[in-house]
């Protein structure tokens, strides 16, 4: 990939300057830290800079399983001034720039178990397996419908931590939408949409056009380790999300004698060189701000 393409910026000057300029087009970016860390708050200022850098902001698609949702809503209008809403499309709709697609959709209501292999019975997992599958259609559908209003930005939220991420709902889910419905080209993603009216959409689809290698999509996962020593050190599994990512940051808390402390490490950016400085940040009222 040549040094001099266009990034895609993370709208935080100080980390872009981390990445040599900012992130690759058409690559997957996972940062991976504990609750509370300030994940949800990079990914919304990264969405939203895409107002700024594409004339339209990115989406958010919220996996998270149990317990009370991320305040996606509450964060994107404090830190931006930016709305979000869950706005629905039916399917002869999706290609009408005109009709509002809605840039946030939460696909599971809060449950009380963490949907992994190991925390659930066999019932329990293949109920969620099924339910997933009902759901795969309208969720391409949102994330295709964002695209061909000139969306260029992604941010998936909500992965819970598990031991093997192949074992994980979330994790498995995210793989499939991410080769079916991010990277492949467009008109692949409309087939499998339209199916048997693909042939009378097809010129609105061709008109619609646009080019799955200049999106960014940013995975935000939760870990069990809270230290960002801890993160750093940790071995990654052949094979899963976070190993296969182009880019890894990690975020955490440090410890300087008596005081805490938040900073975050870019321990993986293929293609491109990066420093390998820690960087110390506060989340205000203006959101991630490095020091």
């Amino acid at each position: 990939m040549n040094a001099s393409q266009t990034r895609i910026s993370t709208g935080i000057e100080r980390l872009d300057e981390q990445l040599g300029g900012g992130l690759l087009p058409g690559t997957l970016t996972v940062v991976l830290g504990s609750t509370g860390i300030g994940k949800t708050q990079l990914g919304i200022c990264f969405a939203h800079q895409g107002e700024a850098a594409d004339g339209r902001a990115g989406f958010l698609l919220d996996l998270a399983a149990r317990g009370d949702s991320q305040n996606h809503a509450a964060y994107a209008e404090s830190l931006a001034g930016w709305k979000l809403n869950s706005q629905s499309v039916e399917l002869d709709e999706i290609l009408d720039p005109q009709i509002d697609c809605g840039n946030y959709l939460r696909l599971f209501a809060a449950q009380a178990i963490r949907v992994t292999q190991r925390d659930m019975s066999f019932d329990d997992w293949h109920h969620w397996q099924a339910d997933i599958n009902s759901k795969l259609r309208g969720v391409i559908s949102f994330i295709y419908a964002n695209f061909v209003r000139g969306c260029r930005r992604m941010v998936v939220d909500g992965f819970e931590p598990a031991d093997q991420p192949n074992q994980s709902v979330q994790f498995n889910l995210f793989e499939f939408l991410y080769h079916k419905a991010v990277r492949e080209q467009h008109d692949w993603v409309a087939r499998e949409l339209f199916r048997e009216k693909f042939l009378q959409n097809s010129q609105e689809v061709d008109r619609r056009a646009y080019d799955s290698s200049q999106i960014g999509c940013l995975a935000l996962c939760t870990s069990k380790e809270q230290m960002l020593d801890d993160l750093i050190s940790r071995p990654l599994d052949e094979g899963d999300v976070i190993a296969n990512a182009n880019t890894l940051i990690l975020m955490g808390k440090t410890r300087d004698g008596n005081k805490m402390g938040r900073a975050l490490f870019v321990a993986k950016h293929r293609g491109s060189r990066c420093s390998d400085e820690i960087l110390p940040y506060e989340i205000d009222d203006q959101g991630l701000r490095i020091l």
